[in-house]
């Protein structure tokens, strides 16, 4: 055994220089003809020195390929023969693989058991090879460990074909789940928004709601992994948020009424009023949290925004503190935005089919409506004139006059059931349609489009409207039946408008009376005469829509007669016109 120092000397060359011949004569001289080799020899054995003998490759650069900083890369790196086995590799590689086995000599893809490729190169080091060009790819290790690999061929000298090949290995795990859970909101997405008309079209709403909630439900647990889970949807008309899905809450917390304050509203009522999303980090120490989930220490709260409007609120809770992270954040929002959509289309689809409804009542009182008057005016007159003679045909009368309103209301309330679920939407809640909802109007007019129009226009505010011809007619609806408003022309067949007021007045003194007129004609003076009666409004005919629901709003809202109301604006031609 010597004593001598030992050096390493890297040399490619076919010749030994003169200073190797010069070392050998005091020292122990190791030569190595590639770098694999020089690699090898420096990780196996102890060396006093090192000497690069190329004019070609600094010693710095050597340093750098074999030891030094590369061991200090958070990358792992590794030098593979042509066969893949591992000639060398930096400290930092077997961190990657999970064990404490030895690595060298091994086939790289030995050293990750149960791993596989997922692309883009699926043979990763067959490409390098054949090519000639560096290959790229991502190693799964495991459920949850993503490794991107990167495969680059190393030619020695002049060598035509790659010798060896040098593989880096990152750890890009967090990266791709991030990419994975995007695609899959992105694809949960595309499943609550599947609500295809054809498919439930014929669900009722609570079904309709029911698939939706199982669907919010699956993909926050499955693809978010959050399995406490509170949403709440704002009633745009109180401002409450109403309770949609709650999965794992306190039955306290889940019936709580909350609405959308800043304040005495815990975090869910926060969020909803200022539409940002809260991060409570340790529920103990936050003053907005309220309890909710059993143990709750933690909880993450979005507001579910479309068009810049706040729908409601989307909650998960933990059982930890600080157990969401801001990537938790993002993904909640992306998330959220994706209900917000599916909860929009779900009452789009609800109020197309309360729309639906709404217009098909609207078009069968259309149709039916001037069939029913003309039943209700005979059996009216009927009514009365065997009243006394028959009373027997009088009480069948009575039956033909409530059946025949009876239908006319039947079909008003189809109508009106769809109102709450347009009102969900903002849709037919204005101030008139809860005033003229199911008011009696009787129509006077000989003009049977005048009498039509009527119902087209008021028939969609909830109004019941009836006709009469003339005012005989008039008078005797009136004596069977209570009406909440009189419409009546001044210039009716039989007698005029004042005259008719004036009876009016003899069989119910406090019904509010708008009379209408032919614009600059008034032959008997009826207008002058009725407004001193205690007219309650006059339109001049043709006559605008808006005008019209003004005189009756005003008068169902004020009925005494004795207070007159006056609109006499000449307004725009036919009846019944659109503004």
């Amino acid at each position: 055994m010597t004593n001598l120092p030992r050096f390493l000397v890297f040399h490619r060359g076919g010749e030994t220089t003169s200073l190797v011949h010069q070392l050998e004569a005091s020292c122990e001289v190791v030569l190595a003809r590639d770098t694999s080799e020089a690699v090898s020899l420096l990780e196996s054995g102890r060396f006093d020195g090192m000497v690069v003998a190329e004019p070609d490759l600094s010693t710095t650069e050597f340093l750098l390929e074999s030891r030094g900083l590369l061991q200090q890369l958070p990358d792992g790196l590794a030098l593979l023969d042509t066969q893949s086995q591992v000639l060398w590799h930096n400290e930092r590689l077997p961190e990657f693989t999970g064990t404490a086995k030895e690595l060298l000599g091994l086939r790289f893809m030995d050293a990750f058991p149960g791993s596989e490729f997922i692309g883009p190169d699926f043979g990763p080091f067959r490409s390098a090879l054949g090519t000639g060009e560096s290959a790229r790819t991502v190693l799964r290790v495991g459920e949850a460990t993503f490794l991107d690999l990167t495969v680059t061929p190393v030619h020695d000298g002049d060598d035509e074909f790659p010798t060896h090949l040098l593989v880096t290995v990152r750890d890009v795990s967090t990266e791709t789940v991030h990419k994975q859970k995007l695609d899959a909101i992105y694809k949960a997405g595309l499943a609550l928004g599947d609500l295809q008309p054809q498919d439930v079209m014929e669900m009722s709403v609570a079904d309709r709601i029911e698939l939706l909630k199982s669907k919010i439900l699956f993909y926050t647990q499955d693809v978010l992994e959050f399995e406490t889970v509170e949403i709440r949807l704002v009633d745009p008309r109180t401002e409450q948020l109403l309770p949609l899905l709650a999965v794992g809450m306190e039955p306290e917390a889940e019936h709580r009424v909350l609405f959308a304050r800043d304040e005495g509203n815990g975090v869910t009522g926060f969020v909803a009023a200022t539409c940002r999303s809260y991060l409570c980090e340790d529920t103990q120490r936050d003053p907005l949290y309220m309890v909710g989930a059993p143990g709750a220490r933690s909880s993450l709260t979005v507001p579910l925004i479309l068009h810049e409007k706040t729908l409601g609120t989307f909650n998960v809770e933990s059982p930890r503190p600080g157990a969401f992270t801001q990537a938790d954040l993002q993904f909640l929002e992306l998330f959220g935005r994706e209900v917000s959509i599916a909860l929009n289309n779900l009452s789009l689809l609800e109020v197309e089919q309360a729309s639906t409804v709404a217009e098909s009542s609207f078009q069968l009182l259309r149709d039916v409506s001037d069939p029913l008057d003309e039943i209700l005016n005979t059996a009216s007159w009927l009514r009365e004139r065997f009243l006394h003679q028959d009373p027997t045909v009088a009480e069948k009368m009575n039956q033909i006059l409530a059946n025949t309103r009876n239908i006319r209301d039947m079909i008003h309330l189809a109508g009106a059931k769809s109102s709450p679920q347009l009102a969900q939407v903002g849709l037919n809640t204005s101030a008139e349609h809860e005033l003229l909802r199911s008011k009696r109007i009787l129509i006077v007019d000989a003009d049977k489009e005048v009498r039509q129009s009527a119902h087209d226009f008021l028939d969609r505010y909830g109004c019941i409207i009836e006709t009469a011809h003339d005012g005989a007619e008039s008078l005797l609806m009136a004596r069977t039946f209570l009406y909440d408003l009189v419409i009546a022309d001044v210039g009716l067949p039989d007698m005029s408008g004042s005259e008719c007021l004036r009876r009016f007045r003899e069989i119910t003194p406090r019904i509010p009376i708008i009379l209408l007129t032919g614009f600059g004609w008034d032959a008997g003076h009826s207008m002058v005469k009725a407004r001193v009666m205690g007219m309650k409004s006059g339109l001049y005919k043709p006559f605008r829509r808006d005008l019209l629901l003004k005189a009756v709003s005003e008068a169902l809202l004020d009925p005494d007669p004795t207070t007159p109301l006056l609109s006499r604006t000449a307004l725009e031609s036919g009846p019944w016109s659109v503004d």
